[in-house]
């Protein structure tokens, strides 16, 4: 949009009208209006970007990167009994490590934003055994399945043959 604001103001100092500017950049023409009043006020300046909208973030980049350092290392590290992340674990972390507080809901959008997402723990027994499964898997569900080209038995239905 910034660009398209000084690429207007370009037109505007040629002489070019309101409508005219309007079209060439494919914009109503109320904003075109909007940019030339600007630009009558402080020039191409004015029609700089002031930056995203909305309030400023609470956590500076050095905090966000010292949260996300510390999730690394893992929960564990934390001084958690599991090694899985939850959202009011990682609340708490923030807390520690910031002394800000964020509501839960708001956390996830933080992290997505940091480029950390939400991960499900596989649902593995302890006891798993990796090789006994691949022996089972070798050698004993093989006799188990089906043999190709053999026999099954025969199917009846109540409907007639038609």
């Amino acid at each position: 949009m910034e660009r398209r604001r000084v690429r207007a103001a370009k037109y505007f100092e040629r002489g070019q009208g309101v409508s005219e500017v309007a079209r060439k950049l494919g914009v109503k023409r109320q904003s075109a209006h909007a940019w030339k009043q600007a630009w009558m006020r402080g020039g191409k300046e004015a029609l700089r970007s002031n930056g995203p909208a909305g309030r400023k973030p609470r956590l500076t980049q050095e905090q966000r990167q010292q949260v996300v350092d510390a999730m690394l290392e893992g929960p564990q590290k934390s001084g958690h009994a599991t090694d899985v992340w939850t959202l009011p674990r990682v609340r708490a972390l923030v807390r520690k490590h910031t002394g800000e507080t964020y509501h839960i809901s708001h956390l996830s959008r933080m992290l997505r934003a940091l480029g950390l997402s939400c991960q499900r723990p596989e649902r593995r027994a302890i006891e798993r055994d990796e090789k006994n499964i691949s022996r089972w898997k070798r050698v004993e569900w093989p006799a188990i399945k089906k043999m190709r080209g053999g026999r099954s038995a025969s199917s009846f239905s109540s409907t007639k043959a038609g």
